[in-house]
């Protein structure tokens, strides 16, 4: 499972088509939360605080799946790990209903702690899965443009979700929240949209089930050491250093996606309807989805991948110092931009340290997907800063912290050798 200096398997493109439709699903299912978030809000009439419980809960499941995820994926092989992963989805998706029914907004959190712990158990199995199903050379290129279905997903569900959530019961015009019927009117909203999300997970674990032998065929062979415990990982310096990059683009990322929204509505910036600004956050997540596409074609040439992420992580440091500097389009558009620029970190950091790892590919894996806990861990921090700030600008020092851990991440990543002197030494290798 860990060898890349072998040559590609037969099958592996079909293969590969297979396992980028998982990108697709987990991204379109991540991106609910926002709107997840203003619809449990005002149906369970909660604070803000709470509110935001439901992305702690999504995030924290990373913290805690992770470990175990890696431990599944070296016992069950790659097929059998992604279907476990998809019925746990669904299972999570039919619990919202029925925490709906009973109006608990708890069973609602535990529903999605569940579905984000399948999401894990994907992300620990598809993204090592896609960077071997090929040549070694390009491996970065293949999970950049299968994270570029990821973000084509996070792209599409707000655009789809929120009609739904966010439309008739308690958001419709001069609507009263304490009307039992308008009530229920929008939580058989939250239930529709999360009964239709389990269908099409449903469909999926069906067609991974009728692929699972062309996944296995192509897939590397499971060996002894991928069956260890995955907490060998903390042995190898490279796959905490890859942890910690994760932890800390994923926590600059997720906070300026939950903010961007009132920064732009802000007076002193672009001062648009809250709808509009919402509306606008798309942007930011398309420019991902449009970064990863141009980043996987120029990983395909002779472009290095540590030389690209060093090149991002920069400009998005400058993005946000912009950002807290400036004020008007000029603060809008560059907090916009940095999505474009996030595009190619989160699978070039991960098969870098891939790369690198002297611990075993499940394991590595694992410990990479710990470390998207930086979505529970510093959105919190930028919001604190945010109730204490006259504006919002001066959260975005937060991420620009992130950034600058992460230029060092790439400058060492590209100094230091790789554990496949065949990728190395490849025209175009990384």
């Amino acid at each position: 499972m860990t060898d890349q200096t072998s040559a590609p398997r037969r099958g592996t493109g079909l293969a590969f088509a297979y396992v980028t439709t998982l990108f697709f699903a987990w991204g379109f299912v991540t991106s609910l939360i926002g709107p997840l978030i203003a619809a449990v809000r005002r149906v369970f009439e909660l604070s803000y605080a709470e509110a935001t419980l439901t992305t702690f809960a999504w995030f924290i499941a990373y913290g805690i799946a992770s470990i175990p995820a890696a431990a599944i994926v070296g016992r069950l092989g790659y097929s059998r790990s992604i279907i476990a992963a998809l019925v746990t989805m669904v299972i999570g998706c039919l619990i919202v209903p029925a925490a709906t029914l009973i109006d608990w907004y708890p069973g609602v959190l535990i529903a999605l702690f569940i579905i984000a712990s399948g999401v894990t158990i994907l992300q620990v199995a598809a993204n090592p899965l896609v960077a071997a199903l090929g040549t070694p050379r390009h491996s970065h290129a293949r999970l950049n443009f299968s994270q570029f279905f990821n973000s084509l997903g996070t792209t599409l569900g707000p655009a789809i979700a929120a009609p739904i959530l966010l439309t008739g019961g308690v958001f419709a015009a001069d609507a009263l929240i304490t009307d039992p019927a308008t009530r229920a009117e929008s939580l058989r909203s939250i239930d529709f949209a999360f009964l239709a999300v389990g269908a099409f997970f449903a469909l999926v674990a069906v067609f991974i089930f009728t692929a699972r032998k062309a996944i296995n065929a192509s897939a590397p062979a499971t060996t002894a050491s991928d069956r260890a415990s995955p907490f060998v990982a903390l042995k190898s310096p490279w796959a905490v250093f890859g942890a910690v990059a994760i932890f800390f683009y994923v926590g600059s990322e997720v906070a300026i996606g939950d903010l961007l929204t009132n920064f732009l509505h802000s007076p002193d910036i672009l001062n648009v309807p809250l709808a509009t600004a919402g509306g606008m956050l798309s942007w930011y997540w398309g420019g991902a989805m449009v970064g990863r596409l141009i980043g996987s074609g120029l990983m395909l040439t002779k472009v290095k991948a540590s030389v690209l992420l060093i090149v991002n992580t920069t400009i998005a440091a400058l993005l946000c110092l912009i950002v807290t500097q400036t004020n008007g389009p000029t603060a809008a558009y560059a907090a916009i931009a940095i999505g474009l620029f996030n595009s190619i970190m989160f699978p070039t950091i991960f098969t870098l340290t891939l790369e690198r790892s002297t611990a075993p590919v499940p394991a590595t894996s694992g410990l990479l997907v710990f470390g998207i806990i930086g979505g529970a861990i510093l959105p919190p921090i930028a919001g604190h800063i945010a109730d204490s700030s006259a504006t919002l600008n001066p959260v975005f020092f937060v991420p620009m912290v992130g950034y600058l851990i992460l230029i060092v991440f790439a400058f060492a990543a590209s100094r230091a050798k790789v554990r496949n002197a065949e990728a190395a030494a490849t025209p175009g290798g990384h």
